[in-house]
Parts: structure tokens; C-alpha cells; sequence
């Protein structure tokens, strides 16, 4: 077996089909490579008691501990028997629960005194943590059942036990034994980093890093093979950035120099204000990207409200002083239809070039999505064809074959992370040369995970807000333990129209037909609904519309506006909310980015633990826009002492963007930021964290520009190519180009 091939040995050759077919489904291990890269999440001293007090709730977890007492319950009137034993760890305790057959075995095993390692799923049941049909292995030999010990003793007697990322379906012990059968492997690893750069930084080599990771002697065994396994992965990363980086820079595009006199000094002549010190700074920077001969790759995150469209708008500007055409890439139509408006509005006469009464420095803004009527679509693809449209703002219909650009010279992002690397790189691909690239994004992103996640761009930050926007206070309203406080909200959002403002009340769902469709095809699937099989389904735009209509909103103007709505009906919705012709709109995520109506400066949001730290703080941003104040009411039904209400408080406490991110990163666990929900793709990053290693991931990238500006190719790194291919296969290495 050559040295590469061995680490793609499929599992199911060593470890048989049933263990391997779990690994693949549940963990998502195929290879040899994939278990050695799958480490261990702590480890426990053998003798050492595992602390009880902090068990997270509803996960899977293992602990080790010793029985504290065992004894059958009867119930059914004697027809049925349980097993309740309780572990100890000196500081807490944790009962576990055993049902009907499966009583006898540990009622022999688990016998006071006994310690063993425990897995299973944490859960609450009369107020008390426990653990119900847990597995287990015993840790000790005690009253002549050496017998059944001997073989766990063996393997952990005097070590530090390896506690692996587990499912219900595999056990971390069983995974341990799994990682046994492959570990001589370790030995035939590659190694990807250059000797001088392994040498100079005084780290061990990568075979012998894989076995300390996964069998340890000592402390410090884990703590060099982590230093080491944490470096490869922020360094293979940012190797990859680096060659995309450097491949961008080999890209030829046209310079888009500075004109005077032209529609962008029009513009600024008739803005009212002055720009903040953050929007000239930024604009520096993408100006001077603008006048470089290579495609501009620059993602500017600004906080809500901090006037990212108007820097955009204003290097759309200068592009077309320079003779080219600009686009605006939006995710939905009702944020085309808005960001088309809102231009429109913001350039005037200069928005009407070549129309009766526009201005002579003027150019059309087109808007281009897929619902226009025929004629309007037609006249639109003409104007981009033939240059008459400077600007144009569209969604995905913006990249089908049939649109043609005169000279597409920059492409604006709106919120990147709703559009796939197949429709960034077909609009790219519209211009004659690599068109300039901005891509916008207002989730306020660590500099960690900019570096990581958006390292093949340069990055700004905006991160002052324009003078006259107003301070938004949020509160969490507890429906379930203080209805009246739910009552008082609603109360608020009365008082709010009566001064003359509206408000936007928020839901998860729609509540139409499709939306129970798809939940009767669930159920008929066999899965579990998205929340707890015990709670309600989530609160619906549909229904909460009628009920507010009917009860605590009466006589208000109440419209809704979700995502199945007609387009034409969608924009209608929009355009008499933000005229000021509906006082309050029920609405599900669709108003979360871009929508702007001054006026409104309330916000309910029901069922707010079931949307995303980053999500929430999204929606929040769309009130307070204008000189009132803002307000934002958090609804939840969940427990105080849940993880979701810490998530809302935390919400609640700050405006800080940046400072969410980072709880959101931490709540999320994180570390991983190529992982599922993301990608679709398993992670390469296992041990690095993107929260506490910003460090190691600077360093990594400094390194990795130098390697790359030496050898592009990586032909005199054969090692770290092969690497490249492990860690970043196609799937993860076209997510990377999203950005």
C-alpha cells in the first residue's frame, strides 16, 4: 500500500460494513484518513471523576463516574419494572434510568462502588438531569467479574481516556477501538508543511502528532499534537486563499481611473449630508482596488444601517464615469425591487439618462428579475446590451444566457451568502474582462472567520452609523411564564401608531398550504418535526395576521407579506407600508435585509428562539432607521433556564453586531466555519478555532502568502499539494470561492 492510498482505504474494509455504513452516515467518516482525522473532544484521567454539574442538555455526552446507589421501581401495579441508578462525582449527581428487559444486565453490573463510562442523551425528567438506557463499559474489576473487566481495564487502566465525538448509534468507547484498527496507519501519513517552516516553529512531525492525539501519555502529548494539528489546518487553508489570491492578481480587467465632472461628482453635489469618516475610508480602498489593473476582490461588512448601499452605489458611479456598466446582485426580488427603488430615488434626474427631463450627465437604472412582463424585460436586456443602462439591479435573472452587457466593469453582492459559487462566477463571467467584484454583507463577521471563511478577499469594515440613526431597545418577552407581558407588547405597538410610526410583527412560517404539505410529508417520512416532537408547530404569518386583525390590533391596518406572494403583490405590500398606507406588517424573514421605511420603529418577534443570533439582530436592524427611536420585542415560550432564552438575552443586551457574531460563533460551536449548515460539506477544520486561535490563523496566512508568492504552483511541495487534495476536495474548495 503506497503512502497516499493508505489513508484512502474505505473504512468498511477494515472495520466491516455495519460500523462503517454508521461512521458514514452519522459521522461522516469514510476513509482511513477521515476516523484519523476525527480527534478526540477531551479526555478523561483514569481515577478521575467526570464533573456531573455541567452536562449540556439534549446532547449526547459521556461521562465517567461511580454508582452511588441502584434499585428496582415498580409501576403498572407491579406489571412493569425500571432501574434507577445513581452516578456521583463527589460534586453532583445523575440518575440514569433502565425499562423492562433491558433491567437484568446492569442491575448485575452496576453495583455501588463500581465506576464505568456512561454514554447517552442528557435530558430532564421530574426536574432531574438523567440519562435513560444509557450504554456503558466498565472501568474496574470488582467481586470476581474479572472476567468481563479485564479487557476495559487493559485498555484504559493508567491512561488518558480518549473521549471521541459520538451518536447515539456509536459509542465514543466503540470509536475508540475503531481508531485502534487504523492507527499503524498514522505512521504512513504525508506531511504537508515545508521542513524549514516544521523546524523553525518546533513542531512534531505529522505522524507521531496522530498518535499523541489519539493515545496519549501525557498532558503534554495532547498539547503538542493539538499545537501541530491546528497549525496544518489554518495553514492548508490559508494556502488555498493564497493561491486563489494570487491566481486573481494574474487576472487581467479594466482599469476604472477617476473622471471629474462626471455623474459621480453629480451625485455627491446633491447628497445632503457629508459622508462619516468609515464611508470615506472604505470608499479609498475600493477606488484604489477600482484603478488597478486585475479584478477587485473586496467584501465590505458593515453593520445595519451603517450605509453600505450608499458606498456601493457611489463605486457603480465611478465605473460608470469611466465608460462601463455596473450590477447589483440581490438574493430576493422584494430586495431587487427595494435596492431598485431606493437608487432611483437617491440619484434623481441622474437616474433618467437619455429620458425627457433627465439629466445630460444621467444614466438608466435598470431593474431586472424574473417576473418582469415580457415588453419590460425585453427593453431592459436592450439597455444592458446596448450600454444605454449604466446600472443595472437584478436578482439570479441577472446571469441567465440570454443577458448581454455592453462592458460589465463591476459586480455588487448583496448579502453573499445567499448566492452559490455556479452564480458569482457566471456573472463574473458576463464582462469581457474579469469584472471588479464587491461583495456586501451586514452579519458582522470576526476577524478570524473574515480571514478564514472570506480569505480570498480583501476586506473593509464599516463600522459607524451615519449621524440621525436612532438607538434600537430590544427586551425579551416571556409569553409562556408572563402573558401579560406579551399583552403589553402588543399594547406598544398601539401606542407606536397612534404617534404616527408602524411596526413589522415577525414569524417563522407562512401557514399556508405548502407549509402543511411539507410537514404532512415529513411525518409521513418518519421524521421528527424541526422543533421538539413536544412543542407546537412554529407561529405563522397567516395566522397571527388574522388573530391580531381580530383581537389585540383591531381597527389597525394590518397587511402581510411573505415569500409565496406573487412578486407584483409582494411590491404592492412594500410600496403602501413604506408610503405609509398600512400601519402594521405581518411578515416572515423576507423584510430581514434592505428593507428601509424610515417610519417603522417596532418590531415583535414571535417564536424568537427559533431564529438565529445573527438573524435576529438582521431583523432588529430594520427598525430605528429614522429620528424615533426604535424598539424591538423578542417572543419566546421558552424555559428561562434554557439555551435559546440565553440566546435572546444576549441579543437583548447589545447592538454590537461584532460582539453577537462572536456568541453566536461560541453558541453554535463553531470552530468549524466550513462546516454543514454552511456547505453542505463535512469540515476540514477539526481543532482549530476560528473564536480563540486568531493567532495561529495570522501567522498561517502570513506563511502561507510567502510559500505561495515563492512556488504558485506548490511544484516543490509535493506534500502540501497532496494535502490540499485531502483537506479541500472539490465540494470544500468551490465553498471557499464562495467567500
Amino acid at each position: 500500500m503506497d503512502r497516499v492510498s493508505a489513508f484512502d482505504e474505505p473504512l468498511k474494509k477494515l472495520l466491516g460494513g455495519a460500523t462503517a455504513k454508521v461512521m458514514a452516515e452519522h459521522l461522516g467518516l469514510h476513509t482511513v484518513g477521515d476516523l484519523l482525522h476525527h480527534y478526540p473532544r477531551r479526555y478523561e484521567e483514569r481515577g478521575r471523576l467526570t464533573a456531573l454539574t455541567d452536562l449540556p442538555l439534549d446532547e449526547h455526552v459521556t461521562v465517567v463516574a461511580q454508582v452511588a446507589d441502584a434499585r428496582i421501581m415498580m409501576f403498572n401495579n407491579g406489571r412493569g419494572k425500571r432501574l434507577e441508578v445513581t452516578l456521583t462525582d463527589g460534586s453532583g449527581r445523575l440518575q440514569l434510568v433502565f425499562f423492562g428487559h433491558g433491567v437484568h444486565k446492569p442491575h448485575k453490573e452496576l453495583l455501588p462502588g463500581r465506576r464505568a463510562m456512561f454514554a447517552g442523551k442528557a435530558s430532564v425528567f421530574n426536574r432531574k438531569m438523567q440519562l435513560a438506557h444509557p450504554t456503558y463499559q466498565l472501568l474496574d474489576a470488582q467481586d470476581g467479574d474479572e472476567e468481563d473487566v479485564t479487557e476495559a481495564v487493559d485498555a484504559f487502566a493508567g491512561r488518558l481516556l480518549p473521549i471521541y465525538p459520538a451518536c447515539k448509534q456509536l459509542d465514543s468507547w466503540r470509536i475508540a477501538k475503531a481508531v485502534d484498527t487504523v492507527l499503524p496507519s498514522a505512521r504512513e501519513a504525508v506531511d504537508p508543511l515545508p521542513l524549514p517552516l516544521r523546524e523553525g516553529r518546533g513542531f512534531v512531525p505529522l505522524p507521531e502528532a496522530l498518535l499523541r492525539i489519539h493515545r496519549p501519555q501525557t498532558k503534554a502529548d495532547i498539547a503538542a499534537a493539538r499545537d501541530r494539528l491546528r497549525w496544518d489546518e489554518a495553514f492548508v487553508l490559508q494556502v488555498a486563499l493564497a493561491r486563489r489570491r494570487y491566481a486573481d492578481t494574474q487576472l487581467p480587467a479594466v482599469a476604472r481611473k477617476p473622471v471629474s465632472a462626471g455623474v459621480l461628482d453629480a451625485f455627491d453635489a446633491t447628497l445632503p449630508f457629508t459622508l462619516t469618516e468609515g464611508q470615506q475610508k472604505v470608499t479609498e480602498e475600493i477606488f484604489d482596488d477600482l484603478a488597478t489593473e486585475h479584478p477587485m476582490h473586496r467584501l465590505l461588512q458593515g453593520e445595519v444601517g451603517s450605509g453600505k448601499t450608499l458606498v456601493a452605489l457611489r463605486a457603480m458611479l465611478r465605473v460608470v464615469d469611466a465608460g462601463g456598466q455596473a450590477a447589483m446582485l440581490a438574493p430576493t426580488e422584494v430586495l431587487a425591487q427595494q435596492h431598485h427603488r431606493s437608487i432611483t430615488e437617491m440619484m434623481g434626474e441622474l437616474a433618467e439618462g437619455g429620458m425627457l427631463g433627465g439629466s445630460d450627465l444621467g444614466t438608466k437604472v435598470v431593474l431586472l428579475t424574473g417576473s418582469m412582463g415580457t415588453a419590460a424585460r425585453r427593453q431592459a436586456l436592450l439597455d444592458l446590451v446596448t450600454g444605454e443602462a449604466g446600472l443595472v439591479i437584478g436578482t439570479h435573472a441577472l446571469i441567465e444566457d440570454k443577458v448581454k452587457f455592453h462592458d460589465l466593469g463591476l459586480v455588487v453582492v448583496d448579502e453573499q451568502h445567499r448566492f452559490g459559487v455556479e452564480q458569482r462566477d457566471a456573472l463574473r463571467s458576463k464582462g469581457k474582462q474579469p469584472p471588479h467584484l464587491l461583495v456586501m454583507t451586514a452579519t458582522p463577521i470576526p476577524r478570524t472567520v473574515a480571514m478564514t471563511v472570506f480569505g480570498d478577499l480583501e476586506t473593509s469594515v464599516l463600522d459607524q452609523l451615519p449621524a440621525g440613526r436612532s438607538p434600537i431597545a430590544s427586551h425579551v418577552v416571556p409569553a409562556k411564564d408572563k402573558p401579560h407581558f406579551l399583552d403589553r407588547a402588543w399594547e406598544r405597538v398601539r401606542e407606536e401608531v397612534a404617534n404616527g410610526h408602524q411596526a413589522y410583527v415577525v414569524c417563522p412560517r407562512i401557514g399556508d398550504d405548502a407549509d402543511e404539505a411539507a410537514e404532512k410529508k415529513g411525518k409521513a417520512a418518519g421524521k421528527p418535526p424541526a422543533d421538539d416532537p413536544e412543542k407546537r408547530p412554529p407561529l405563522a404569518v397567516l395566522d397571527i395576521a388574522a388573530q391580531l386583525a381580530r383581537g389585540p390590533l383591531s381597527g389597525l391596518r394590518v397587511e402581510i407579506l411573505h415569500g409565496r406572494m406573487q412578486p407584483d403583490d409582494k411590491d404592492d405590500v412594500m410600496r403602501r407600508f413604506a408610503a405609509g398606507q398600512a400601519d402594521v406588517l405581518v411578515a416572515t424573514t423576507v423584510i430581514e435585509v434592505g428593507v428601509n421605511v424610515p417610519n417603522a420603529t417596532a418590531m415583535v418577534i414571535m417564536d424568537a428562539d427559533r431564529f438565529g443570533v445573527s438573524q435576529l439582530h438582521q431583523l432588529r436592524g430594520r427598525v430605528g432607521r429614522g429620528s424615533a427611536p426604535g424598539l424591538c420585542l423578542l417572543v419566546s415560550e421558552a424555559h428561562e433556564a434554557s439555551p435559546a432564552r440565553a440566546r435572546l438575552s444576549a441579543v437583548a443586551a447589545t447592538l454590537d453586531g461584532f460582539e453577537l457574531s462572536r456568541i453566536d460563533l461560541e453558541q453554535r460551536r463553531e470552530g468549524d466555519v466550513l462546516g454543514q449548515a454552511q456547505s453542505g460539506v463535512r469540515s476540514s477544520l477539526r481543532v482549530l478555532s476560528v473564536i480563540d486561535d486568531e493567532e495561529v490563523i495570522a501567522a498561517a496566512r502570513e506563511e502561507a502568502v510567502r510559500v505561495v508568492a515563492d512556488d504558485p504552483d506548490l511544484d516543490r511541495l509535493p506534500e502540501l499539494r497532496i494535502a490540499l487534495d485531502a483537506l479541500l476536495d472539490k465540494d470544500r474548495e468551490e465553498y471557499l470561492d464562495k467567500g
